[in-house]
C-alpha cells in the first residue's frame, strides 16, 4: 500500500511539474494544435468527441448560435453556455438551431490550448435541408410490424411526409414522390416521429422509408430524406405505448410554469390521457391509472397535451401518458415515465415574463411551448421565469396575476398580452388598455416593476388560413392605441418595428407562419431586442 501511495505522489507531481511547463513554456506545441473531432449519433443523442492531449487535462466546451443580425449591437453569437468534461468527449443538444462548439484544453493552471475553431453541428450543416432520421431499422435492428418513425425536428416545418417503398429511389433527396417504387405515403404527420401500419409488408424481409418537412401549404421545405432500408420481423412484440417525445430538446431544458407533455402518437388512438404524478408510478408501462395522480387529463388526438394548472413549487414531478379508443377505453399500456424538476426560487425572482401564448411559446402551428426554440425567453442573456398561459386575452392574463405573478414577487416583470383581444371582433381597444392599466397598479402596488412590450403586427391572411378564423378589420387602429399607451409608460421595449413585411401594413411571413405566434426566427429577434434593452431592468 505504501509503495502504491509513493509511486501515487510521483505521478502526480510529475503530471502537475508537466502542466506546469507545458502552460508556462508550450514545450510540447500544445498553443499550435488542432484539436481533431468527430461527432457521433445514438437514438437521437449526438456526442462531440476530440483527439486528446498526451497527458492528464479536462476540457472546456462552450456552446454558441448566430443570431439574426437584425438587432444594432447584437453580437454575432448567441452564448449558451459551457460545460466541463475530463473525458475526450460531450454530449451536445440535437435542437432545430444551428449550434457551433469550441473546445479548450485546461490543466491545473490554466488553458493549455487555445480554443479550437467552431465545430458545427453536423445536423445544421447539410448543403440542402431535410430531415435527418433517429431511429434506424438495419438487418441486425429489425422493426415490428408497428415501428415508430423518428427523425430530428426541421426547424419551422409545421408537418411532415413519410414515403414508404419497395426500393431504392430513382433519385435521392429531392422534393417528388418516387413514381417507380412507391408504396404509400402520409402527410398527416404534425410531430418528428409516426408510428408506421406495416401489417401489409409482413411478407417481405424489408422496405425503404424517407421523409421530409412540410410548411403550412404542404409544400416541401428542403428535400426528402436519404432512402432507409426498413427490416422487418413480423414475430417481434409491437408497440402499444406513446412514445415520449423527449429528443431535440434545447440545452438547460426546463418545463414552463405551465407545463406541456409532448409524445409521438400511438397509431388509431383516438384521444389520450395524461397522468401528473410527485412520485414515480408503482409499476412502469402497465394498464392501471395512478390511484394518487396529482392531476389527469383527456385529450383529443393530437401529439401534445397543455396542463390548465401551474406547477410553480418546487420539487419532482413524473408524468406519462395512454392512448384511448373513440370509446375512451384504454389501447394497450401507459407510456414510459417522464420526469421534470420545478426549481426552487428565490425570495424574489430577479425578472419574470407574463402573458399569452406568445410568451407561453410554441410556434409553426404544430409546435408546442415544450419546444423551447420557439420561447422567446431561450434566448435572454439572463435567467426568465415564464408565466405565459396559452389562450389568454388581455383580461384573462390581468384576472390570474394574484395566483401566478405574486408568488414569485418578481422584481421585473416584463409584460405582453392583448393579441388575441385585438384581433376580436367588437373588443374595444380600451379594453386591452385598461387592463394593463390593471395590470400596471397590481405591480406598483406590490413593488414589482412592469416592464411593456409593445404589441407586434399581425398577418389576417396567415390567420385566416392557419386557423380559419377573421381577424376585426380595424386591428391595425387597435394595435396603434394600445401601443400608443405602452410607449406612455415609463418601462417599454418596442418590438413593433421589427416585425411587418415589406409594405410596413402586416406581420412578414418569415417571422410567423401562422400570421400571429412568432417562429424562430420571430423568437430570436424578439429575445435579442430585449436583451438590448436590460436598462430598463431594476437590478
Amino acid at each position: 500500500m505504501k509503495k502504491f501511495l509513493i509511486f501515487l505522489l510521483i505521478t502526480l507531481g510529475f503530471t502537475v511539474l508537466s502542466a506546469f511547463m507545458a502552460e508556462k513554456t508550450d514545450v510540447m506545441g500544445l498553443r499550435s494544435m488542432t484539436l481533431q473531432t468527430s461527432f457521433d449519433e445514438h437514438d437521437g443523442h449526438m456526442v462531440l468527441s476530440w483527439t486528446p492531449l498526451p497527458y492528464p487535462c479536462f476540457y472546456k466546451v462552450e456552446t454558441y448560435s448566430p443570431t439574426t443580425g437584425l438587432v444594432e449591437g447584437e453580437p454575432a453569437q448567441h452564448f449558451w453556455g459551457s460545460g466541463i468534461t475530463m473525458k475526450a468527449s460531450y454530449d451536445v443538444p440535437a435542437g432545430a438551431i444551428p449550434m457551433n462548439y469550441r473546445v479548450t484544453a485546461y490543466g491545473m493552471f490554466g488553458p493549455l490550448t487555445e480554443p479550437s475553431e467552431p465545430i458545427l453541428n453536423p445536423l445544421h450543416t447539410q448543403e440542402k435541408l431535410s430531415p435527418v432520421t433517429i431511429y434506424h431499422y438495419g438487418q441486425n435492428n429489425p422493426a415490428s410490424l408497428m415501428p415508430f418513425l423518428v427523425w430530428h425536428s426541421v426547424p419551422n416545418a409545421v408537418c411532415y411526409e413519410v414515403e414508404l417503398l419497395s426500393g431504392k429511389p430513382a433519385q435521392e433527396g429531392g422534393v417528388l414522390p418516387d413514381k417507380a417504387n412507391h408504396l404509400d405515403s402520409t402527410q398527416q404527420i404534425f410531430t418528428n416521429g409516426w408510428q408506421a401500419d406495416l401489417k401489409k409488408y409482413a411478407n417481405r424481409k424489408f422496405i425503404y422509408w424517407r421523409v421530409r418537412a412540410l410548411d403550412i401549404h404542404h409544400q416541401p421545405i428542403g428535400e426528402f430524406s436519404p432512402a432507409e432500408e426498413l427490416h422487418i420481423d413480423a414475430s417481434l412484440p409491437q408497440p402499444n405505448h406513446p412514445l415520449l417525445n423527449e429528443y431535440d430538446q434545447m440545452p438547460g431544458f426546463t418545463m414552463p410554469i405551465y407545463p406541456v407533455y409532448q409524445w409521438i402518437p400511438l397509431h388509431n388512438a383516438a384521444r389520450y390521457e395524461v397522468e401528473l404524478m410527485v412520485k414515480p408510478p408503482a409499476e412502469e408501462n402497465n394498464g392501471l391509472a395512478t390511484p394518487d395522480a396529482a392531476w389527469r387529463k383527456v385529450v383529443d388526438s393530437s401529439a401534445a397535451c397543455y396542463d390548465e394548472y401551474p406547477r410553480p413549487y418546487a420539487g419532482d414531478y413524473y408524468w406519462r401518458v395512454r392512448g384511448l379508443d373513440k370509446a375512451g377505453n384504454p389501447i394497450g399500456v401507459w407510456s414510459d415515465t417522464a420526469h421534470f424538476i420545478v426549481k426552487q426560487q428565490p425570495e424574489r425572482v430577479p425578472v419574470a415574463v407574463l402573458g399569452d401564448s406568445i410568451t407561453h411559446g410554441g410556434g409553426a402551428v404544430s409546435n408546442s411551448p415544450a419546444a423551447l426554440e420557439y420561447s422567446y425567453t431561450t434566448y435572454f442573456d439572463f435567467p426568465c421565469l415564464n408565466l405565459g398561459r396559452s389562450g389568454d386575452t388581455s383580461t384573462m392574463t390581468m384576472q390570474r396575476f394574484e395566483q401566478d405573478v405574486l408568488p414569485f414577487k418578481p422584481l421585473n416583470l416584463i409584460i405582453l398580452t392583448g393579441t388575441n383581444s385585438l384581433r376580436a371582433p367588437n373588443l374595444n381597444p380600451e379594453t386591452i388598455i385598461n387592463d394593463l392599466e390593471a395590470i400596471r397598479q397590481k405591480c406598483e402596488a406590490n413593488d414589482i416593476r412592469p416592464i411593456f412590450l409593445t404589441l407586434m403586427p399581425i398577418n389576417p391572411a396567415n390567420i385566416q388560413f392557419a386557423f380559419r378564423t377573421i381577424t376585426d378589420k380595424r386591428w391595425q387602429e387597435k394595435l396603434q392605441q394600445v401601443n400608443g399607451w405602452v410607449r406612455n409608460q415609463p418601462y417599454f421595449i418596442d418590438l413593433e418595428p421589427y416585425f411587418y413585411d415589406s409594405s410596413r401594413k402586416v406581420m412578414d411571413t418569415k417571422f410567423s407562419i401562422d400570421g400571429l405566434h412568432p417562429d424562430i426566427i420571430g423568437k430570436m429577434l424578439m429575445g435579442e431586442i430585449i436583451n438590448q434593452h436590460k436598462d430598463v431592468f431594476r437590478k
